[in-house]
C-alpha cells in the first residue's frame, strides 16, 4: 500500500486567513476606541453645564411660579411653546446655554415619558429637575434638558 502525502498548502492559507481576521478585528477596536474618548471627556463637562442651567431654574422662586403656573392641559409643553408660555424660563435657558452646545427644553407631567426627537442620529446629552412645589403650589413636572454640541 502506498502513503499518500497530504498538503499543508490548504491548511497555512486557512491560519493566514484567521491571522488577518484576527489583526483587521484588533484595528478596528483600537479606532473606535479613540474616536469615542473625544466623547467621553467631553459628557462630563456638558453634563456640568446642563445640572447649572436646571439648579438655576430650579432654586428661583420666579421660575419655578413661572414652571408650575402652566395648565396640566398645556403639557407636555414642546420648546417650540417656551417662548410663548413660560418666556423668563426661556430666556434663562438661551443666557445660560455655552456657545459650543444647543440646547432645548421641555416641560412634561412628573409620571410621563418626556422624550424630544429634535436631534435626531445624533449623541444628545439630557438631564432633568423635577420642580414640585412653591409656597401655594403644588404640581410636580419635570423639566428635562436637552443638549447637544455645535458643529
Amino acid at each position: 500500500m502506498k502513503k499518500i502525502k497530504k498538503s499543508k498548502k490548504g491548511w497555512i492559507e486557512i491560519v493566514e486567513v484567521f491571522i488577518t481576521i484576527f489583526l483587521l478585528t484588533g484595528v478596528l477596536f483600537v479606532v473606535l476606541k479613540n474616536s469615542s474618548s473625544a466623547e467621553n471627556l467631553l459628557a462630563p463637562i456638558i453634563y456640568k453645564q446642563e445640572i447649572s442651567i436646571l439648579n438655576e431654574i430650579e432654586f428661583n422662586e420666579t421660575l419655578r411660579t413661572d414652571i408650575l403656573n402652566v395648565l396640566n392641559t398645556n403639557l407636555p409643553l414642546e420648546w417650540d411653546n417656551f417662548n410663548s408660555s413660560i418666556p423668563r424660563v426661556y430666556d434663562k435657558i438661551i443666557s445660560m446655554t455655552p456657545q459650543n452646545l444647543e440646547c432645548i427644553s421641555k416641560l412634561c407631567k412628573l409620571d410621563d415619558i418626556c422624550t424630544s426627537d429634535d436631534f435626531p442620529r445624533v449623541s444628545v446629552y439630557v438631564k432633568s429637575s423635577v420642580i414640585s412645589a412653591n409656597l401655594n403650589t403644588y404640581s410636580p413636572r419635570q423639566l428635562k434638558l436637552f443638549c447637544i454640541e455645535k458643529q
